[in-house]
């Protein structure tokens, strides 16, 4: 017993003629009743009762004909949904994420992955940027979204348009002017900054000869942020992660600094070819944020 054989008695039984069965099946008469003769001996029954005008279903007919539309049902399911996997509209992609990274990430592009492929999911692992990378080299995650600066050799980037760092500070601790922080206005001020911003800020204080005091050196924007909540001092952190980890009664001022602007990434091995899963999610972040997604910071 095979496929086709379920195939031709699952017509035969809904046509009740063999004749008219044929014609759906786009095949000739004889082929289809030595097709259904054949099944009749190899199960050592009779399925169907030849009659003047037609067949009608035996007992054991009735039986084989609700399994077969069964076992025909799960067939072409399987065979549908490793195909969509094949194409990328469904399976299991796995990211990496750092924690400044949430805003971006899950986002609009993911929100419409998921609406138009309901059998995608996401496996994430979070860390930062430097763990991330690891990541990414050992084949755990297949893309990261990370924020610069991080070395780039061997990746293929996808940069998001330039957002500011701001100044995080309890309402007590509040420095600065109307919505904005200048590098002169946190002179001596104990700041909470990333490790890896440390090289960047630092410059941009020595440019303008302000003094650098430094109270919490850090890798995780949630640190930051929760530090400066503690009143510990001043965190300076993505705008992007403040909108997911402030509190309400945080003050928030953008620091007045051009060259501290910082970008978010989605990255990737080069050479190392994407699932059709991962090209989506890529083509829907360059569907989503058209020009503000561009290949070189």
């Amino acid at each position: 017993m095979n496929l086709k054989q379920l195939e031709y008695f699952v017509a035969i039984a809904e046509e009740h003629q063999i004749t008219a069965a044929a014609r759906r099946l786009h095949i000739s008469q004889p082929p289809l009743s030595y097709e259904l003769s054949q099944l009749e001996r190899e199960l050592g029954v009779l399925l169907v009762t030849r009659e003047a005008r037609g067949v009608s279903l035996t007992d054991a007919g009735r039986v084989l004909y609700k399994r077969a539309r069964s076992i025909l049902s799960l067939t072409s399911a399987a065979a549908a949904e490793v195909a969509n996997v094949g194409r990328g509209l469904a399976g299991t992609l796995s990211i990496g994420m750092t924690s400044s990274s949430g805003a971006m990430s899950p986002g609009e592009a993911m929100r419409g992955l998921a609406a138009g492929h309901p059998d995608v999911s996401y496996e994430v692992h979070e860390g930062n940027t430097y763990e991330v990378l690891e990541m990414l080299e050992q084949g755990i995650v297949e893309l990261g979204f990370v924020r610069t600066p991080f070395p780039t050799t061997g990746l293929v980037c996808r940069y998001f348009a330039p957002e500011p760092l701001v100044c995080v500070m309890g309402p007590d601790d509040a420095v600065g002017g109307d919505g904005t922080c200048s590098v002169e206005d946190l002179a001596g001020v104990p700041l909470i900054i990333y490790r890896r911003f440390e090289a960047l800020i630092r410059k941009a204080f020595e440019d303008r000869s302000v003094p650098l005091g430094v109270v919490c050196l850090n890798d995780d924007a949630r640190t930051t942020i929760s530090w400066a909540r503690a009143g510990m001092g001043v965190g300076i952190a993505p705008v992007s992660a403040t909108r997911l980890l402030t509190m309400p009664d945080q003050v928030v001022k953008t620091l007045d600094c051009a060259e501290l602007a910082t970008r978010q990434a989605v990255i990737w091995r080069m050479g190392r070819a994407l699932s059709p899963l991962a090209e989506r999610l890529v083509a829907r972040l360059e569907e989503t944020y058209g020009d503000e997604l561009v290949p070189e910071a």
